[in-house]
């Protein structure tokens, strides 16, 4: 799962972040190697996962945003065994620690918004050691910069990314990948 993850940003570092089934049929038909789902509940996940593998690209779940399931082993349990994602991304440490557990591909989402997340947020990757960090927002690229010669972990900038230029400063800063739901840069 790791090498498929990172093998996708290789091809097409822009990630297709999608919150509802018509952006969701737009991601598909995209550039874009891999899918962040953003919204989705208990009743759907098995099918818009299914549809995503189906066409060839990778989808992680974002689990924080998921209705219907708890925040706990036995929800990750029952979404890597019954739903298949590549893996998860979450905001919780909790889950990122299940995850490795059991062998989930998970991404830690931090949200900088002062130096104090950021040294907490440097702090919890190394402690944590996630397969991947989606920073958030992803338009700071000295933070990004910073964060990149602090941890092992592969960066995904996410959140704000507006145009061609954010996506460029974001990967020359040291981002793998872009995370965006603005559906005009998916085409880049």
């Amino acid at each position: 799962m790791k090498n498929e993850f990172y093998d996708k940003l290789s091809i097409n570092p822009i990630i297709a972040a999608v919150k509802d089934m018509d952006a969701l049929d737009r991601a598909i038909k995209s550039p874009s190697e891999v899918i962040f789902l953003l919204k989705g509940n208990i009743c759907s996940i098995e099918e818009i996962v299914s549809r995503v593998k189906k066409s060839g690209k990778s989808i992680y779940v974002h689990m924080d945003l998921m209705d219907g399931f708890g925040r706990d082993a036995f929800a990750l349990r029952h979404i890597k065994e019954r739903v298949n994602p590549s893996g998860i991304i979450t905001t919780k440490s909790n889950l990122i620690k299940i995850a490795k557990e059991i062998d989930m591909f998970c991404i830690q989402r931090l949200f900088i918004i002062d130096n104090l997340s950021l040294e907490s947020g440097i702090h919890s990757i190394n402690t944590m050691r996630p397969d991947a960090v989606e920073i958030m927002p992803g338009i700071m690229p000295k933070i990004t910069k910073k964060i990149k010669n602090q941890i092992r972990v592969p960066i995904i900038a996410g959140g704000l990314i507006l145009d061609k230029e954010d996506v460029i400063e974001s990967i020359k800063a040291g981002a793998m990948g872009i995370s965006t739901s603005k559906e005009d840069i998916w085409e880049m």
